[in-house]
Formats: C-alpha cells, sequence, structure tokens
C-alpha cells in the first residue's frame, strides 16, 4: 500500500507542476518513474509511450494509468489516473471560478507567456530522450524523415502516420522479432 500511495503522489506532483498537456509531462514521468525510482525500464517506458499514443485521450492519462497498473494492478492504475488529473482538476475549478476577475491581469498574463515558453523545451526533451532509446537502423531513419514530412509538409494526420508505421511493422519486421 505505501508505494500505491508513493505512486499517487508521484503523479500528483506531475500534475501539479506540469504545464503544456501530456508531452510536456513525458521527461519529467520519465525521470521520475525511470530514472529515480527505477519503477521500469527504459525500454518499458518507451513501450507504454507507444501504447498511450494509440489510444484514444490524453497521453499523460494513458501513460500514468498504464504505469500505474504495471506496478499495482487495477488499484495501481486508479491510483496514478487520480493522482496525474486531480491537480488539473483543482486547478480549472480555482481559474474558473477566478478567471472573469483576472483575465485582463497584467501580472497573470506574464505568468502565463513565460509558463508557455517553457512548454516546447519540454517536449524537445521528450523527444530528445525518446529518439535515444530508438534502434539506430536506416529503415528507422527513413521512417522518422517520412512521418516528418508526411505530417509537416502533407498535413497527413498523426493517426495515419502510426496506423501505416504499425502495418508497416507488422508486415515487414515480423521476422526480426522472431
Amino acid at each position: 500500500m505505501k508505494k500505491l500511495l508513493t505512486m499517487y503522489w508521484t503523479f500528483f506532483k506531475i500534475g501539479a507542476f506540469t504545464f503544456g498537456g501530456g508531452y510536456a509531462m513525458i521527461p519529467l514521468i520519465e525521470a521520475e518513474v525511470v530514472t529515480r525510482r527505477n519503477w521500469i525500464s527504459k525500454e518499458e517506458f518507451v513501450d507504454i509511450i507507444v501504447i498511450s499514443q494509440s489510444f484514444p485521450g490524453a497521453l499523460a492519462v494513458n501513460c500514468s494509468t498504464f504505469i500505474g497498473y504495471k506496478l499495482g494492478g487495477l488499484m495501481g492504475a486508479i491510483l496514478a489516473l487520480l493522482g496525474v488529473i486531480m491537480p488539473s482538476f483543482f486547478i480549472i475549478l480555482v481559474v474558473a471560478a477566478l478567471f472573469v476577475e483576472f483575465r485582463n491581469n497584467y501580472i497573470i498574463d506574464l505568468i502565463f507567456k513565460g509558463i508557455g515558453a517553457a512548454v516546447p523545451i519540454l517536449i524537445l526533451v521528450a523527444i530528445t530522450s525518446l529518439f535515444k532509446s530508438v534502434k539506430k537502423t536506416y529503415i528507422n531513419y527513413i521512417i522518422i524523415i517520412l512521418s516528418i514530412i508526411a505530417i509537416a509538409v502533407f498535413k497527413v494526420s498523426p493517426i495515419w502516420v502510426v496506423i501505416c508505421s504499425a502495418l508497416y511493422g507488422i508486415i515487414f519486421l515480423r521476422k526480426q522479432v522472431e
């Protein structure tokens, strides 16, 4: 039970101090569950990120739920989920209650602009960390480049990129896994 409460508190802190959505949370989740606490390996974390992106819903919510389930079954999944969403829930309640009064406040505007400037860097840290775990093969580099071109240039939905990459893996990479 102590481990489950520690996990809840860990995800609560991550949820409370991360702005910018799920991708901005990835480096913090990795630092806590992989590096600091050694609850899961780097490879397991990458697998959880891939699975979490494949499911509907917020990345950080899915990721925390999977990690919680791995560590503590159904109760772990529930506690990790509650841990990561409760801070946002309470913050949104407070912001909604005070928004009308403070929406034109100069200092509040500056605070959000400052936080907004840090979010892209958090996402870049997540991308860099995940890239380090990808096997460095020509085919993986080609898939990365084609994915970037498809999304950035041709405005293909990331969902289609994930589906096509999954199909490629099933069809052409099957022998490498066996």
